[in-house]
């Protein structure tokens, strides 16, 4: 059968990773469309995918306008690929596009905050698909078209299955795994999720600069940053290649930052997660309640507090057990996507 994927983000591409891996092996063929967004094509080359590029537009009104402009770039690819079935990680491109060619299609996504602007996007992309598959611990219920599964889209890549952490990528950053070290994630927070979500919301460089300096007096801070860095902060920056950001994650001693996505990451790779921001996600919600793997924390200066607590506890084996429970808990997320997509075919 012959498959389109919309790919929006980075992690969607870790997410079909491994999915386009198996459904390829399985005789499917699958044809990549990507935005042009921060990472995604470099990550894309990476892993060896071809792929066709549509636009990635910023603010909601170029979103919007924008919208058209991506619909009619997977049309015009689809004409001579005429595939059987659409999938997305939540793409309203793909989702619209799939009515026109009168196929289904299959939609998987996990954000669930109360963002307006997130509502409306998530039902333009709802509307036209067939189902939306959503974790278990998610905390919207719309009973028509959605489906929920025991797992989460993050381990679709860094379950231990798909995932061996590589202890040479520290050796380029001058840190070895025996030291303690700290990531802290500054987002761009322009996402159309992101609208009136405030983070760290730091008034200034120098309050940023307190910050870091507070946090070095338990080990090394890197950044990584969707903002440029300018001036002192710019020794901070994460300078890392794509393919070895995740076993750089798995040694960390903490992440902390405005990230959700790579608050699930870390905690999901059993590495103490505090996610600093005034909006929630369900599934953060689950890794803290039910494993104790993460922190959700609307003010800074109490999350800071937070960190100096796990850091100066340095229980890394407690932390590695939480982890192991989890993954003890939940399905195979790979083989669940292409089941759920080998399905509708």
């Amino acid at each position: 059968m012959r498959i389109v994927i919309d790919m929006n983000h980075p992690k969607d591409v870790n997410i079909f990773r491994y999915v386009i891996h198996s459904l390829e092996l399985k005789g499917h063929v699958v044809k990549i469309i990507a935005s042009d967004k921060e990472n995604v094509l470099n990550m894309l080359n990476s892993f060896g995918f071809e792929y066709t590029t549509k636009k990635h537009y910023r603010g909601l009104m170029n979103k919007f306008l924008g919208m058209f402009k991506n619909d009619y770039i997977i049309y015009r690819e689809c004409k001579s690929f005429k595939p059987d079935i659409f999938a997305s990680f939540g793409s309203p491109y793909a989702a619209q596009v799939s009515k026109l060619y009168g196929k289904k299609h299959i939609s998987f996504s996990d954000t669930d905050s109360n963002v307006k602007t997130l509502n409306h996007f998530t039902l333009t992309t709802l509307l036209f698909s067939e189902i939306n598959y959503v974790p278990s611990c998610h905390r919207k219920s719309r009973k028509y078209k959605q489906a929920r599964f025991d797992g989460y889209y993050e381990l679709a890549y860094l379950s231990a299955k798909y995932f061996t952490p590589d202890p040479s990528v520290l050796e380029n950053l001058g840190i070895k795994e025996s030291d303690k070290y700290i990531l802290v994630r500054l987002s761009a927070l322009n996402a159309h999720h992101d609208v009136g979500v405030k983070g760290f919301n730091f008034a200034s460089e120098s309050e940023l600069l307190g910050y870091i300096n507070t946090l070095e007096q338990y080990g090394k801070v890197f950044i990584s940053s969707e903002k440029p860095l300018s001036g002192v902060l710019e020794k901070y920056e994460l300078k890392i290649h794509s393919d070895d950001f995740h076993s750089f994650m798995y040694y960390a001693s903490l992440y902390i930052g405005e990230g959700a996505s790579m608050a699930s990451e870390a905690a999901i790779l059993g590495v103490p997660s505090i996610y600093v921001s005034t909006t929630t996600r369900g599934y953060l919600e689950e890794l803290e309640r039910k494993y104790g793997l993460c922190y959700t924390i609307v003010d800074k200066q109490e999350a800071l507090l937070k960190a100096a607590t796990i850091l100066d506890s340095n229980l890394t084996s407690l932390w590695e057990k939480k982890r192991i429970k989890m993954l003890q808990d939940k399905i195979d997320v790979v083989d669940f996507m292409v089941d759920a997509i080998e399905k509708e075919l």
